[in-house]
């Protein structure tokens, strides 16, 4: 029977989208699950599509709730046998030792798939993403920075980023060895990725190039090969053997008014709300509790009745609303109600959601169960169609974003797409 070429669990949906975007762009199929399926849905799946991906959450988890996470997605993809397993995490190693360790995802993988070297990539150069000499650089509005002095990464608020080394950063998650490989050895890429002592080595990559060398080299290795890295890992491993799928739809066949929900606190973000309420949007704080929700429905739902934008954000939200309740949860419980409030009341079909971890947590909430590419406009923005047996949520079109993606204008943007 055929199976998938690669296996992917992404630590958060919008990472999880971009993987699946950087092998569709290279002609491999995919499908992306919201959650590990049963064992005879994946099989069936991984029978039909070149890539399978789970989209899961473990970018916001302690270590001992990762576990729980993982060790059923690894132990069902060791049992698929693919060429690659890939673990997505952010082009900026979001991690800590205390939540989204990339140290206990080492630790995980060498007990499911044994005890051999990790290759791990974080560049990826068409996100402005680059890795040289083991140390990592981030690029924010048109300015490359040292990861550690990234104006986001520097000040993220549960992950914020004091050393640009990445195996520095990562040993500090794991007692394992982690070392890295220099550009500037690549002539004996395989051979060094098979005799490192380190459990796991950071790659260096400035240009898609070097991706793809590191992609070739992966395949020689003995299958199936787990790696860790960002959608530039995906990129070089697809371009290092590209496949025949058709090219993606470039514009997106819905139209109407666009709802914005936002669980990202990101300076990116809150430009691309100010920039709707400018453009004549409805800009207001997400209420975060369930009396807040319903007093804020009938005016959300006018506007989006009128055609006017919707935008809901975070970063000025009522936090006391929120009863002390994490605050994460309470973002995407009241996202999630929100939008079912809006799907079934048929004001809008297209729904952007900001923020990774936000994103993960409303795409459950609404009972989606797989997701597909229904288009991607430009660069790295990629609009889904959800799959879901609730009938006001299928076919819901969906852009999950991360808090960094995008220009000022992405919101208008979008709702301007239904309309060329």
């Amino acid at each position: 029977m055929p199976r998938a070429r690669v296996a992917f669990y992404g630590d958060d949906f919008t990472g999880s989208v971009d993987a699946l975007l950087q092998f569709a762009r290279r002609g491999w199929t995919g499908r992306l699950f919201t959650r590990l399926p049963d064992a005879a849905t994946l099989r069936a799946a991984a029978g039909e599509v070149d890539v399978i991906g789970v989209a899961g959450i473990s970018r916001s988890l302690a270590p001992a709730e990762m576990d729980d996470e993982l060790r059923p997605v690894f132990a069902a993809f060791a049992e698929l046998e693919p060429d690659v397993v890939q673990y997505k995490a952010c082009s900026t190693a979001d991690s800590a030792p205390h939540i989204g360790s990339l140290g206990r995802v080492i630790e995980l993988a060498r007990e499911a798939f044994g005890e051999r070297p990790v290759p791990m990539l974080f560049a990826q150069p068409d996100f402005g993403r680059y890795t040289l000499f083991g140390q990592h650089f981030a690029a924010e509005r048109g300015v490359v920075y040292r990861l550690d002095r990234q104006p986001t990464m520097s000040q993220h608020p549960s992950t914020p980023m004091t050393e640009a080394d990445l195996a520095a950063h990562i040993g500090r998650q794991t007692d394992l060895p982690v070392g890295s490989i220099p550009l500037v050895a690549y002539g004996d890429l395989d051979a060094l990725l098979r005799g490192t002592p380190a459990a796991a080595v950071v790659l260096d990559a400035l240009t898609d190039e070097h991706l793809v060398t590191i992609g070739e080299a992966l395949g020689t290795l003995p299958a199936p090969v787990f790696a860790i890295g960002s959608g530039g890992l995906s990129h070089g491993v697809a371009a290092a053997a590209p496949g025949d799928a058709p090219e993606l739809e470039a514009s997106s066949t819905a139209s109407g008014p666009v709802l914005v929900v936002s669980g990202s606190r990101s300076a990116q973000t809150r430009r691309q709300a100010d920039a709707a309420a400018a453009a004549g949007w409805l800009v207001r704080p997400l209420p975060l509790d369930a009396a807040g929700v319903a007093a804020a429905l009938p005016e959300i739902l006018r506007a989006l009745g009128s055609g006017r934008g919707v935008v809901l954000t975070s970063d000025d939200a009522d936090t006391d609303a929120a009863g002390g309740a994490p605050l994460l949860p309470a973002i995407a419980e009241a996202a999630a109600s929100v939008i079912s409030a809006v799907a079934h009341d048929g004001a809008s079909r297209r729904v952007i959601v900001c923020g990774g971890d936000t994103s993960s947590r409303v795409t459950r909430l609404l009972g989606v169960e797989s997701l597909s590419i229904a288009a991607n406009p430009w660069g790295n923005v990629v609009l889904l169609r959800a799959h879901a047996g609730e009938p006001a949520i299928d076919g819901l079109e969906l852009l999950l974003k991360g808090g960094q993606v995008g220009s000022d204008s992405l919101f208008i943007d979008v709702a301007a797409l239904g309309r060329r």
